[in-house]
Formats: C-alpha cells, structure tokens, sequence
C-alpha cells in the first residue's frame, strides 16, 4: 500500500504556524487560508511576489464583482495578516481600504411569536434548544456548545465558555427555564440520547454537539411550522431576548452584560426596535396647545 504524502511549500508552512502562534480559532484560521488561496488563484503567480499595485486591483476586481462590505473586510483582515504577520510586508496593503458596513435593525418577534415558535418545534429536545436561545439570549454558537456541566442550578445561570472574543460570562437561567432543561435531561438520559456529563443538545451521536447547520434547520422549520413570514434564524431569539428586557425596563447596562457585548452601543441598536418603549413616548403634536 503506498503512502501519500501531502508536501506543504516553506511559505505556506510558515503561514500556518503564524496562526498557530497566535491562538486564532480554527474557523479564523479557515478563513484567512481561503482568503490567500483566492488571491493566488486571481493574482497566477506566488502571492509573496505580490506588490501594493495588485493588491489594489484585487479590491477593485473584488468590488467590480459584487462582494458584500462584510465579505470585503473580511478579506482584507485576512490579507493584513498574511502581508504583515507571515511575509513582514505590512505596507504591501497599505492602499487597501475597509468599507463602512451598512447597519440594519434586526427582526424582532413579538411574545406570541416567540412562544409559537418554540411550540413549533417538534419533539422536547428542539422546543428545548429554543427555550434557551431565547430564555437565555445565547449565540448560536454558544447554544450547541452548552454541556450538562454549565447548568449551575443553584445559582441560578448557565456558565458560557469561551464565547465570542475568547471569553467566559453567565447568562441568566430563569426557574421556568431550568424546569425546562430539568424535563429534557430526564428524558434524554431516559432514552439514551445524552452522555453523562456530555452536551447538553447532543447531535445524532453523543458524543457530537449538535451542530449550527442543523440548529438553523429547526429554527427554520419550527417558523414554517408556525406560520411566521419573517426572515428568522437562530440569532433572532437573541434580538428578541434583549429587545423583550428593554421593553420590560431592564437597565441596558444589565442586558450588555447578559448579552456578552462589549461595547455599549452594540446594546443600544435595541432601542431602536423596542416598540414598547416607543410606544410610550408622547409625541410633542399630542401635548400642543389648542388654537
């Protein structure tokens, strides 16, 4: 039986062990390999013979051909890296340029929506999964990541490893909540389904999570099987959750926290879509003297 071995160019190896170094994620380092692959593809020729010239007109063939501003700027952190970082040529992106990203206000359901959504979910394990994306106001990525383990019981929150930015927090746990995660680990361990001291949201086997491919999935069919027009995903419990305590009068000091954002006004995009609140407002034609 013959061996292949797969042989890695110096350059490419050195690409590599410059993201070790530094700890990226797996799904960063991912990325910023496509990113070079392309550019070499676009560019015919080694990319360490790249000048500052081409990398202009690769923005401009990027530009030309209809790329997102977040795919863009994506791109170029990943080009920054590899010119800076791997070749020591930071000023071969110099004329290289980020692009404002256009803001949107998020979809946000209503209560009722909420609740037939999660109904609409199926079996225990789904409706479940949904409870706590938006009981607890998680990322998708932090949801299919939550092991037996983080459920703290007593005090009442969920320990969320290793979140975006590399970062451990508490989401809240509410009584309603953790009864509902108290009914699902009866019956998973009942059937089965989940290990001790394993996921919490098991994949099809054990010993996986469950992935956010096929959470997007149940969140999809549970709004088909609910009749909701809007565009929703897994990341849409989270506006809810936040949107719903703002309405509730929660200090949005408080649900920055709870959300995990580091920036205040990341938290404040809510305002904008808390009906509630706004509801409230006296509009000054209402308060304006007879005449």
């Amino acid at each position: 039986m013959n061996s292949v071995t797969e042989t890695i160019s110096p350059l490419r190896q050195r690409f590599l062990d410059d993201m070790r170094m530094r700890k990226l994620s797996p799904k960063t380092q991912s990325g910023y390999i496509r990113t070079v692959s392309r550019f070499y593809g676009w560019l015919g020729r080694s990319p360490d013979t790249a000048t500052a010239e081409d990398l202009r007109r690769y923005q401009l063939h990027l530009v030309d051909h209809g790329i997102s501003p977040i795919s863009l700027n994506v791109t170029i952190t990943g080009l920054n890296f590899f010119f800076g970082t791997t070749l020591e040529h930071p000023e071969l992106t110099v004329k290289m340029h980020t692009v404002p990203v256009p803001r949107k206000i998020p979809v946000v359901l209503s209560r009722d929506e909420v609740a037939r959504l999660i109904g609409a979910a199926g079996n225990l394990k789904n409706q479940t999964l949904l409870a706590v994306a938006y009981g607890a106001g998680l990322r998708a990525s932090e949801l299919v990541s939550l092991k037996v383990s983080d459920i703290d019981g007593g005090r009442g929150v969920l320990r969320i490893e290793q979140g975006k930015g590399h970062k451990d927090r508490y989401a809240m746990l509410s009584p309603v909540l953790l009864d509902c995660l108290r009914t699902w680990w009866h019956a998973a361990r009942a059937g089965g389904l989940m290990l001790n001291g394993g996921w919490l949201f098991p994949g099809m086997n054990p010993v996986n999570p469950l992935s956010t491919r096929q959470l997007n999935h149940i969140v999809h069919d549970a709004a088909k099987a609910a009749q909701i027009d809007k565009r929703v995903s897994p990341h849409t419990l989270r506006h809810c959750f936040a949107t719903h305590l703002l309405e509730q009068k929660v200090d949005i000091r408080v649900i920055q926290v709870l959300l995990g954002h580091k920036k205040l006004e990341t938290t404040a995009l809510y305002t904008q879509v808390a009906t509630e609140v706004l509801r409230e407002v006296v509009c000054p034609l209402d308060i304006l003297p007879h005449v």
